[in-house]
């Protein structure tokens, strides 16, 4: 099967698994994101990290080629309760340490956080990044058991993260934003609340995340700015067998007692 992608009438393959499920497809996904960030001039990233390939409470997204060969871009869910703090814990804790609290109380319901969302410039203009990941992230999330999903966004994802049902969580820092790293990057907290619902979501994003839910191997033609691309959906989980929700809400009562007050001061993820 040619792994080639045409430009005219792109397709390609968007799949979902453990990351502990797929090294390979792990290693391939820290390639292009590290290039992607490399590109734009920022190293210090903690989803470019690789302690998240080991985490039995991550969960990959990525596009690939129709030969599996090439991955074009990608996404993350982590599980708040996994054996690391919550990117978002991470890169916020040592400005407001009150995050710990905040995820903690989501958390007993089930809680994760969308992150490491990248597209390589080989598919921009597509949606891979701004839409398709998205949607798809928030699908499985319900997949995995979620009530609800944060993410930390930059000023260009604000807009599809409203799209698909989030809002602001004001209560970090400066009434949800702060700057971070440096003076010119904001960052924003923003929390889907109801993942089995999305009763936010725009009504276009709603049906297409329910499609998803519904059918997990779907072919769709997906358009957007009238450019079209045709996605290969494999967003069914294998292996959630071994998968168990209350075991990491029980672990992340304790990871709010370890990690708290510990956060890494030189990285942050956005979506």
């Amino acid at each position: 099967m040619d792994g080639s992608l045409n430009k005219e009438k792109p397709v390609v393959i968007l799949r979902a698994f453990r990351a502990i499920d797929d090294p390979e497809a792990c290693r391939l996904f820290l390639e292009g994101h590290a290039h992607v960030l490399t590109s734009i001039g920022i190293t210090k990233v903690t989803s470019s990290k690789d302690e998240w390939t080991t985490n039995p409470a991550a969960f990959v997204l990525i596009v690939e080629s129709l030969d599996r060969t090439k991955v074009y871009g990608g996404a993350r869910v982590h599980v708040a309760g996994g054996n690391a703090p919550l990117p978002i814990e991470d890169a916020t804790g040592a400005i407001d340490s009150s995050i710990y609290d905040i995820i903690w109380e989501y958390a007993r319901q089930g809680t994760g956080e969308l992150c490491g969302l990248w597209n390589s410039r080989e598919i921009a203009g597509y949606g891979i990044g701004s839409i398709f990941l998205i949607r798809a992230a928030v699908a499985i999330s319900y997949q995995i058991g979620l009530q609800s999903l944060f993410a930390l966004c930059a000023p260009y994802t604000i807009k599809p993260g409203e799209c698909v049902g989030m809002e602001l969580e004001g209560r970090v820092g400066n009434q949800g934003t702060f700057y971070y790293p440096k003076l010119d990057l904001l960052a924003t907290t923003m929390v889907v609340k109801d993942v089995p619902v999305l009763s936010k979501a725009h009504p276009e994003d709603k049906e297409a995340i329910f499609k998803i839910r519904e059918n997990l191997n779907i072919i769709r033609l997906e358009e957007l700015r009238r450019k079209e691309i045709t996605i290969h959906y494999e967003t069914k989980i294998e292996n959630l067998d071994k998968w168990d929700l209350q075991d990491a809400i029980a672990n992340a009562k304790e990871n709010l007692l370890k990690f708290k007050g510990k956060p890494d001061e030189t990285d942050i993820n956005f979506l």
